[in-house]
Parts: C-alpha cells; sequence; structure tokens
C-alpha cells in the first residue's frame, strides 16, 4: 500500500500565523499585512484580491528576507522527521497552501515530497491565473493522486482552517491540527498540539483502519 499525505501550510506547520504574516514582521510591514488577513478572514477580500494587495510589497523583497522569515517562523516540531518517514515508507507528502510560492518552496529542503503555492513572483507582474483557491486544493489533490495511481481513501489531509473545508469534504481521512470550529466539525480526528508526529501518528491509524477494513470485507 502506498499513500499521499497532504499537509496545508499557514495555521498547520506554522503555528498561529501565516507566511504573509511573517515576512511582514520581517520587513516592517506587519501593519499592512495584518489588515490584509483580516479582511480575508472576514470574507471581504478574497484570494486574488489579497494576492493583489501582497504583490507590491513582495516587490522590495530579497531572498535574504524570505530565508530570514522563514527561519523565524514559530512551525510545528518534527515536520522533517514525519516527511522522512513517510518518504522510507514509500509514500508521498504534499505540501499545498496559497501563500507565496517563493516560502512555500523552501519546505523541499525539509524533505517536503512536492509543494503547490500561489505563484506571487518577485519582479515580474502578477497572473491572477496562478493564484490558488480553497477548491484549488481539491484539484491539486486529485492530480497528485490520479499522478500517482491512488483513490481518495489512500490520501490524508492535515489542516486548520477555512482554507481546507473543500478538501476536507473531498477525501475521507483528515486531521484537524490546532484548528478552528469548522475544521473540527469535518475532521476524522482532531490534534492540538506543538509536534507534528502526534498528528501524523493519527493519520496513520486512519490509514490503518482502512486497510484492516479492506482486509475484513
Amino acid at each position: 500500500m502506498t499513500a499521499l499525505h497532504v499537509f496545508d501550510m499557514d495555521g498547520t506547520l506554522l503555528r498561529g500565523t501565516s507566511a504573509s504574516l511573517e515576512i511582514g514582521r520581517g520587513i516592517g510591514r506587519l501593519p499592512d499585512i495584518e489588515e490584509f488577513e483580516a479582511a480575508s478572514s472576514a470574507g471581504t477580500m478574497d484570494n486574488v484580491a489579497f494576492a493583489r494587495a501582497c504583490h507590491p510589497i513582495w516587490q522590495t523583497l530579497t531572498e535574504t528576507d524570505v530565508d530570514d522569515a522563514f527561519a523565524a517562523a514559530p512551525w510545528i516540531g518534527g515536520i522533517a522527521e514525519v516527511w522522512a518517514d513517510i518518504a522510507e515508507r514509500g509514500e508521498r507528502s504534499a505540501v499545498v497552501s496559497m501563500s507565496p510560492l517563493f516560502f512555500v518552496r523552501r519546505l523541499l529542503d525539509w524533505g517536503a515530497g512536492s509543494v503547490h503555492a500561489t505563484d506571487v513572483p518577485i519582479g515580474r507582474p502578477l497572473d491572477e491565473s496562478l493564484v490558488l483557491t480553497t477548491e484549488a486544493k481539491v484539484t491539486i489533490v486529485e492530480s497528485l493522486l490520479g499522478e500517482h495511481g491512488l483513490e481518495p481513501h489512500d490520501c490524508v489531509a492535515y489542516g486548520d482552517s477555512y482554507t481546507d473545508t473543500a478538501l476536507f469534504r473531498a477525501v475521507p481521512n483528515t486531521v484537524a491540527i490546532n484548528a478552528d470550529s469548522r475544521i473540527r466539525r469535518l475532521a476524522r480526528v482532531v490534534y492540538d498540539g506543538d509536534d507534528l508526529r502526534d498528528a501524523y501518528g493519527r493519520g496513520r491509524m486512519l490509514l490503518g483502519a482502512r486497510t484492516l477494513q479492506e482486509g475484513t470485507g
């Protein structure tokens, strides 16, 4: 058996924050990003409008700025260990995030099998067709499942907020991590804490239960 483990980043791998907030904090633009995030959470700014608002700010960034924000961010523990275990089992891991790809792609160095995020370029105009939506998460996961010859029941999704609702409805094995009430209601299991290894253990239990059912069916 193989499997696909799909991880959200903001609020899931990043504890209580987002890539945009951490970048904004590092370059002295936190109040602007907080305003955009509040509007997004309230539903008055969609993902495209959010990317459009952030794009001029990101044009001042250097690779060092992004490296520093990534290094200083409050990551949940055990990320690299979880992805190493997934790879050793011959399974797949993926990060699907609506945050900027120039930040998310750094997770490849920690062992993520693949990363999928909003391509907000530095030094080029914004292509709004490349801005991810909640529905795009489902499309990406469906594509990954097809690529690896897997079915939805072979997937475990890990998330925390409204941006994960469509995906949590699309796959049966779901783990809410430090999540809001909407995701808790949708999730098969819930984890609150600071170590991804524990949340991943719950995901493995869901896969194990599915395998047991197949064996006794």
